[in-house]
Order: C-alpha cells, then sequence, then structure tokens
C-alpha cells in the first residue's frame, strides 16, 4: 500500500508550542477527511512531520495522540500511523471556521450538555467492567499529564468518548467520534493560563469533575451521573466566559 506524501513541500513556520500541536491535528485531519489521505495510507514519519512543521518531536507526538483519540488514525508499533475512516459528515458537519471565537466554544459546550448529560445516565445503566477499567485509565492518565505540564487534552477526551461508548447506543459514540478533541474547550482557548487559580489547581479541579462522573456511572446512579456531568459541563462553560473577559 502506497504511502500518504505531503501535498505541499512548503513548510509552516512555527508561533508556539501549544498552537502547533493544533496547527498539525488540523492539517492531517483536515487532509484525512478531504480524501487526501485515504483509508489505510501510513502517514509521514515524525521526522518527516517535524521537519515539515519545524517543530520538536513532543509536538508531533502530542499531534498524533490527539488524532488517534478522535479516531481518525491508528499506530502500529514498530510499523508507523495509518489513516482510519473519516466520520461521515454528509448529514452533519461542524466546520473548521465554526471554532474560531470564545462564542462558538461555548455554543459547542451547549450542545455538549444536552447531549453527554443524558450520555452519563445511560452510561450509568449499561456500563460493563471494561468500560470502567477504561475510564479508570483514562482518568490516571489525565492525573498523569497535568504533573507533567501537559494540556491533557487526549486522555480529557478518552474519558468523555468512553461514557459515549458506555451508552450502548452507538449514535453517541459516533457525534464524539465526529467531534473529536475539538469538544474539550482547552483544544482552542487556554482556560488553565487565564484561570485565576493557577494552571494546576485548574486541570486538578478538571480531574475532579471527571473522578464525580466516574464514581456516579460505576454505582450505576444514573441521576448522581446526569447531574455530575452537568455540573462538570456548567463549570467549563463558566470557566469559557471568565477566559472570554480575561484581558488578552
Amino acid at each position: 500500500m502506497e504511502s500518504w506524501k505531503t501535498p505541499s513541500p512548503q513548510p509552516v513556520r512555527p508561533r508556539r508550542p501549544r498552537g502547533l500541536v493544533q496547527v498539525i491535528v488540523d492539517d492531517l485531519a483536515g487532509n484525512i477527511r478531504d480524501g487526501l489521505i485515504k483509508p489505510g495510507d501510513k502517514l509521514p514519519t515524525e521526522s518527516e512531520i517535524m521537519a515539515r512543521f519545524e517543530v520538536s518531536r513532543t509536538v508531533v507526538r502530542e499531534a498524533l495522540s490527539r488524532l488517534q483519540a478522535s479516531r481518525l488514525v491508528e499506530t502500529r508499533h514498530g510499523i508507523g500511523t495509518f489513516a482510519l475512516s473519516a466520520p461521515d459528515t454528509s448529514n452533519f458537519r461542524i466546520a473548521e471556521e465554526d471554532f474560531s471565537t470564545v462564542a462558538d466554544v461555548i455554543s459547542l459546550l451547549e450542545l455538549r450538555i444536552s447531549l453527554e448529560c443524558e450520555a452519563a445516565g445511560l452510561a450509568a445503566q449499561r456500563r460493563t467492567a471494561a468500560h470502567l477499567a477504561t475510564m479508570e485509565t483514562a482518568l490516571a492518565a489525565f492525573s498523569d499529564a497535568i504533573a507533567h505540564e501537559s494540556d491533557a487534552l487526549p486522555s480529557d477526551f478518552e474519558f468523555h468518548m468512553e461514557i459515549a461508548q458506555a451508552t450502548g447506543n452507538r449514535h453517541f459514540a459516533d457525534l464524539m467520534t465526529y467531534l473529536g478533541t475539538r469538544i474539550i474547550p482547552r483544544a482552542r482557548v487556554n482556560t488553565p493560563r487565564s484561570a485565576p487559580e493557577g494552571r494546576l489547581i485548574y486541570l486538578k479541579r478538571v480531574h475532579g469533575e471527571h473522578e464525580s462522573i466516574f464514581n456516579a456511572i460505576r454505582n450505576q446512579d444514573a441521576e448522581t451521573a446526569r447531574a455530575a456531568m452537568r455540573t462538570h459541563l456548567s463549570n467549563s462553560l463558566e470557566r469559557l466566559r471568565k477566559a472570554q473577559l480575561a484581558p488578552a
């Protein structure tokens, strides 16, 4: 199978490490969705991506991790990273330009509240031991990431994605897969930086909210799971509004 080659040889000039992760994600995800990278095609190597975007290996690995979390690629250890089939967007589409402002991210978060509160309730009723194990793994990865200066986006998304999987209703999971890590406000707005309590306390608070959701799902308490998810997403909404008002 022929490997996909970068359409343009022109390097993308770096601005700042955190922003470049999203630049790489958007570039590769867009090529997958547009069919320039077809399902089964092998992506460029980490070294090739580093050279094209003029970034470090850490930035490239974070970008690939986000693409994996969005179910757009899979990594086969010792072989490489390969494109998966992009979600069908013929009936529903949120374009990249729909994420250009904080107000846009708030609008998506309002959609998530209506979607994920019910998902949490269904997950509490239908979850399996395997679902719980994956959620615990995501929680542990989140905790480890925030202790090592990461934005913890992949593990954050993985936790919410597994809740959608645990509903047993593929439509929840399909929509979450389509949205990918874009659903996490930190992917677009640096809310930890603007938080008055500082990055570490901010992310620890998010982690605590995740644990409350997990505990309710583990205890098969549907109403508490819905309430915990609503609290988490409402808090995220409030944090975004504060970030919108914060000075640049």
